[in-house]
């Protein structure tokens, strides 16, 4: 098995027809747990045309694929509406909702602390 390699910054691509395959472990970008990249998924990439190795271990890829799920899932209920999804404010932790589909990795705050943060909002435009 090899090294540990954080897949998000990588310079291994999925395996080619004639490559040896051997199990390769992989940093998930998410959760930064190592997992291994086995030869059946490895064959299964290149089975399928897939030209870059998963960055995500298990349980964060089925993480990522139900964040994507509830998303597409709102998109379809509220097409062009106003939209209003829950969030924790990433400050204070108080439960708010937000007028938009948060960014994975990107804190998301309460009204009172993005104001607080961008006292300038508040001034009135001169």
């Amino acid at each position: 098995m090899t090294n540990p390699t954080t897949s998000g910054h990588s310079a291994f691509s999925a395996p080619q027809e004639n490559e040896e395959l051997s199990d390769i472990e992989i940093v998930c970008v998410e959760c930064g747990q190592v997992f291994v990249w086995c030869v059946e998924e490895q064959i299964f990439f290149r089975d399928k045309g897939l030209k870059n190795p998963p960055k995500r271990c298990a349980t964060c890829k089925k993480r990522k694929n139900e964040r994507i799920e509830a998303i597409l899932a709102l998109q379809k209920k509220h097409p062009k509406g106003k939209i209003e999804v829950a969030v924790y404010c990433a400050k204070c932790g108080v439960f708010t909702t937000v007028p938009f589909y948060p960014i994975q990795g990107k804190p998301v705050y309460c009204r009172s602390c993005f104001l607080a943060m961008n006292p300038d909002l508040l001034k009135p435009a001169s």
